[in-house]
C-alpha cells in the first residue's frame, strides 16, 4: 500500500500553486459531478507533465496517480512521488503491475480517489487510444464510478487559462458490454476537452 505523506503533500500543493499561479489561471467546470465521499477513479486528458499538479489543485480531495515506473527510479524520487500519493506501474514487469494493481484495488476499497491517464503518455492537441489493460483489470474487481476528466489549455503567452471539466460519473457496463463502455468513456474525454477522437482504434490492447 503506498503510503502518502499528508505533510510533505500539504507542502507540495502551496508551492506548487504559488508557482504554477504564475503560468496557469485553473477554471473547473463541473467539480460537483465528485462524489462527496467514498471512492472513484478519474480518468483524465493528458497533454502535459502540468496535468498532475493542476489537476491535484483542482480536486479538494487528496488523491493517488498511477505513474510510470520511470519516475520513481531513484530513491529520493520514489520517496518523493510516494509521498504525493503516487503508485508506479510498469508495462513491462508483470509481477510489478501486479503489485501496483493490488494496491490501487485496496485504496478504491477504503473509499480513495485515483487518477488513472487512460492514454498512458501525453498527446497534445489530439486524443491518444485509450489502454484498456488497467481500467479493465480493476473494473473486474471493484465497482466504482469512473468520472471522465476534459483538459484543455488555452491561450498562448502570460497566464494560460487551464478548463478542468468534470463529466457525470459512469457505471459498470452490462457484461458483453465493456468495450463499449471503455470507447465511450474515451469519447466524452474527447468531448470535455474539446479534442477531436480519431477513429478507427479509440482503444489500445494494454
Amino acid at each position: 500500500m503506498p503510503i502518502r505523506r499528508d505533510s510533505v503533500l500539504r507542502l507540495t500543493k502551496i508551492a506548487g500553486r504559488l508557482f504554477l499561479s504564475l503560468f496557469f489561471r485553473i477554471r473547473t467546470e463541473g467539480l460537483s459531478r465528485l462524489p462527496r465521499e467514498g471512492a472513484f477513479l478519474l480518468l483524465p486528458k493528458h497533454q502535459r507533465w502540468e496535468d498532475v499538479p493542476l489537476l491535484g489543485l483542482a480536486v479538494p480531495k487528496s488523491l493517488y496517480y498511477v505513474a510510470k515506473h520511470e519516475l520513481f527510479r531513484n530513491p529520493l524520487s520514489l520517496w518523493f512521488m510516494t509521498s504525493l500519493g503516487g503508485i508506479p506501474l510498469n508495462r513491462w514487469r508483470p509481477l510489478e503491475s501486479r503489485r501496483s494493481l493490488r494496491a490501487v484495488i485496496d485504496l478504491l476499497r477504503k473509499g480513495e480517489g485515483v487518477v488513472i491517464f487512460p492514454e498512458g503518455t501525453y498527446f497534445k492537441e489530439g486524443m491518444g487510444p485509450g489502454r484498456r489493460g488497467l481500467l479493465r483489470m480493476i473494473r473486474k474487481r471493484v465497482d466504482v464510478p469512473c468520472i471522465p476528466v476534459g483538459i484543455r489549455y488555452a491561450g498562448g503567452g502570460g497566464r494560460r487559462l487551464v478548463r478542468i471539466a468534470f463529466g457525470a460519473p459512469m457505471r459498470a457496463a452490462p457484461e458483453g458490454e465493456e468495450t463499449d463502455f471503455l470507447n465511450g468513456l474515451m469519447m466524452e474525454i474527447s468531448r470535455l476537452s474539446d479534442l477531436p477522437l480519431e477513429p478507427p482504434g479509440i482503444l489500445g490492447s494494454h
